[in-house]
């Protein structure tokens, strides 16, 4: 069955500012994402710059079919 990850996100902009996410979900490999490769993976996807702290909370894997086309899931480490 395919994986999927929830959580909720915290980013601080090292200019001012941040963003939130609540309940966000991405498709993952395998059966596990550290909060480190998660931190990275979200920063990097959504082309984020002048990241400070990122903070991840309420993390869980959840079974649920992907959501990305197979192309966009081979960039996902």
């Amino acid at each position: 069955m395919d994986k999927r990850v929830q959580f909720d996100f915290e980013i601080e902009f090292t200019n001012g500012g941040g963003i939130q996410g609540q309940e966000f979900r991405l498709d993952i490999k395998g059966d596990n994402i550290s909060d480190e490769e998660l931190a990275k993976y979200i920063v990097e996807d959504m082309r984020l710059l002048m990241v400070g702290q990122v903070k991840i909370l309420n993390k869980k894997i959840i079974n649920e079919k992907h959501k990305r086309n197979p192309s966009d899931e081979e960039s996902v480490q």
